[in-house]
C-alpha cells in the first residue's frame, strides 16, 4: 500500500484544543491516523463535502471537521448510532455509558454532538442519523472525499463501498480505517474492501498510515 504522498496544503498545524478534544473522544483511532485524515480531509474538500461513514462519538469527526474547516467545506457525519456488533452488549468493545436502558440500546449520538460542539464544529458538519442503506438512494451531491469506518462485516463493509464510492469526483480521496493484513491482528473486511478498490483500476494508492488506507480517484 505504497504510493505518493498528498500533497500539502502547508505548513499550518490542527487547532491544539479541538486535537485535545478528539485526543479525549471515545473511540479507536490512533492520533496519527487522525491526523492524517486532518491532512486528506484539507484536500477533499476543496473538491466537494467530506462524507464520514461510522462517527461514533466523534474522535475521528474531529479531525476530519478540522481540516474541512480550514478550506470552507462540510462534512456529513453518517451513522445510526446503536453500535456496531462488537459495541453490543456481551461484546469486547462495549461501553455501558453509551447504553440506553430506556430503549434498550446503543446510542452514540449525544457524545458525537457534544464532542462536535465543544471542538466548535456545529457549523460546518451536518448529521445523519441513518444507515448507508436509508441515505444513499436519497443523496445526490457528488463527494471530494469518504472516509469509511463503518460496520466491519463484510456485508456492512462492502454495502457501504457499494453506494459510496461512486458518488466520488476525480482527484477525491477514499479513505479507509482498520486494515490489518495479517487475519490474527484483526478482521479482513475493510481490508477486502481497500484491495477490491485498488483492483477496480479506479483509484492510486497514497501513502498509508498504521491501519489506515487512502487512495485517490484517477481523473
Amino acid at each position: 500500500m505504497a504510493g505518493e504522498k498528498v500533497e500539502s496544503l502547508g505548513t499550518r498545524e490542527m487547532d491544539p484544543f479541538a486535537r485535545e478534544v478528539a485526543r479525549k473522544a471515545k473511540g479507536f483511532m490512533a492520533e496519527e491516523e487522525g491526523l492524517r485524515l486532518y491532512e486528506l480531509a484539507r484536500e477533499g474538500a476543496r473538491l466537494g463535502p467530506v462524507l464520514e461513514v461510522g462517527s461514533y462519538c466523534g474522535k475521528s469527526s474531529i479531525f476530519l471537521g478540522c481540516g474541512v474547516r480550514e478550506v470552507g467545506g462540510r462534512l456529513v457525519c453518517l451513522d445510526h448510532h446503536r453500535g456496531s456488533e462488537e459495541n453490543q452488549q456481551g461484546q469486547p468493545w462495549h461501553d455501558e455509558e453509551l447504553w440506553d436502558e430506556k430503549v434498550h440500546a446503543m446510542d452514540s449520538v449525544g457524545e458525537l454532538r457534544r464532542n462536535l460542539r465543544i471542538a466548535g464544529l456545529e457549523g460546518n458538519t451536518v448529521l445523519l442519523v441513518t444507515t448507508t442503506e436509508v441515505a444513499a438512494p436519497l443523496w445526490t451531491a457528488p463527494l471530494g472525499m469518504l472516509f469509511i469506518d463503518g460496520g466491519h462485516t463484510f456485508r456492512a463493509a462492502h454495502g457501504d463501498y457499494e453506494a459510496w464510492s461512486d458518488r466520488l469526483l476525480p482527484g477525491g480521496i477514499l479513505a479507509i480505517h482498520d486494515l490489518f493484513p495479517d487475519p490474527d491482528e484483526g478482521g479482513q473486511a475493510p481490508i477486502e474492501v481497500y484491495r477490491r478498490a485498488v483492483a477496480s483500476g479506479e483509484f492510486e494508492e497514497l501513502e498509508p498510515t498504521l491501519t489506515l488506507g487512502a487512495l485517490r480517484r484517477k481523473k
